[in-house]
Parts: C-alpha cells; structure tokens; sequence
C-alpha cells in the first residue's frame, strides 16, 4: 500500500471515529499547488480534523521532540496527557509512552517536518521549501505556546516565522506562495477554509512576514467569533 493510500485510510478513519465533522469553503480549495495551509490548533483536535477534512493530502510541521523516540513520550505527557486527558502521574507517563509508540512511527512514515528552535530551524526551512519544491502541501500551526489560550475563539497569537517560507520560496522559484486560512471549530464540527493570501516579493520582506502573520491570524480569529456567535444561535431559550 503506498502512502497516499494510508494517509487518506487513515483520515477517513479519523473522520469517523473522531472528527466526524464537515468542511465549508470547499469552492476555497486550490486548484494548483503547492500552498501553505495555516490553521489554529484548537488544542489536540486541531490537527486530526484538518486531515480528516481536506481532500488532499498534507504534510505538517510537528515539533521535532514528536519525531524523536527519546523524547516523544515526555513531550505528549507534557503537553497532551495530563493538561488535556487530566491523567495523573505516574499513569500518565505510561500512557504517554503506548501512544508515542504509534505516534512517532505514523509521524515518520508520513513525512512530518521537525520544527526546531534556534539556529535548527534552518533545516526547518530547507526542508520545508525541498517539499513545496516537490508540489507538496503544508500544513501548520503557528499559534505561540507561551501566550495564553483564547477559548471563546479558539485561538492563541500567532508566531510569524512560517511566513518566512514565502521569501524562501520565491527565492527559489520566482513563484509567489499562496497561505490559505482554515479555521477549526470543535463546537460545531466544521474546518472553514478561507481564501488565500498571496505572498508579495515587491513588499519589505520584515514588512511582508508581519503582513503575512497579522492577516491570517485575524482572518482566523474572526471566524472563529463567528462561529461563536453562531453557536448562540443554535442554543435553545427555555421558557
């Protein structure tokens, strides 16, 4: 079975045991890539209802501890298993342990790129622009982990250093990237695809990477108040 046959099995998989939700702004979809697609993380539901609701595959920055056997275990126990899943230590550890054996191994086989810090992140980039090179699309999540988590739209601020990936690109190809907002929304189920933002290479490149950053993070921002307010809508008064 080739990999494009796993990736989807497995995110139709995700849409019905998980995720089971719908995506609106399909006439949104590109036609022609490869595009970056920037999304909130909504917390550990983020990732597996953009896979399993884009009809094309893929390919996510997944901080680099995830890849690692040595460290993915401490990494989902930090940030996963007892913030999220409320498991207590030392059960956690264990937990986090059984899923880092499957998670690492699909991370892997998938092709994920590792986001490192510091000077890293260069191969961060490399890798990134070798796979638009390839005609392949990105997924990423760039909300900064150290700020605080807006729950009533379902959104932290965002780090500006993906829309680096714009210059980088162009530099090799003279081809403007297209970033493309998607919004996920737990409460009502439903990935909202927005329409893209294309880079400009005529723009300051610090000026263009803001402009990038800012404008995505609020197109997302502002769907998700939204779809929050539709939420409302949806509440029956009681009498």
């Amino acid at each position: 079975m080739s990999d494009n046959y796993l990736y989807h099995g497995l995110a139709g998989l995700l849409d019905l045991l998980v995720w089971g939700g719908e995506l609106v702004g399909v006439e949104n979809l590109p036609k022609t890539g490869p595009v970056v697609f920037i999304s909130n993380h909504a917390l550990a539901l983020g990732p597996i209802a953009v896979v399993a609701s884009l009809p094309m595959r893929v390919y996510p920055w997944v901080i680099a501890d995830m890849l690692e056997w040595d460290k993915a275990a401490a990494y989902l126990n930090k940030d996963f298993i007892e913030p999220q899943l409320h498991i207590p230590p030392p059960l956690s550890m264990f937990v986090a342990r059984i899923i880092a054996q499957a998670s690492v191994r699909l991370l892997r086989k998938f092709d994920c790129i590792p986001v490192w810090h510091g000077e890293q992140v260069l191969e961060t980039y490399r890798i990134s622009v070798e796979y638009l090179m390839k005609g392949r699309n990105l997924l990423i999540f760039p909300e900064d982990p150290t700020q605080p988590f807006a729950a009533e739209c379902q959104i932290r601020p965002f780090l500006k250093g993906f829309a680096r990936l714009g210059e980088l690109y162009f530099g090799r190809t003279q081809k403007a990237l297209r970033f493309y907002p998607l919004t996920v929304y737990p409460g009502l189920r439903q990935v909202i695809l927005g329409k893209p933002i294309t880079f400009n290479p005529i723009n300051n490149l610090v000026d263009e990477r803001n402009r990038i950053k800012s404008v995505l993070e609020s197109i997302i921002k502002n769907m998700c108040t939204e779809m929050t307010l539709q939420s409302y809508t949806r509440i029956p008064i009681l009498q």
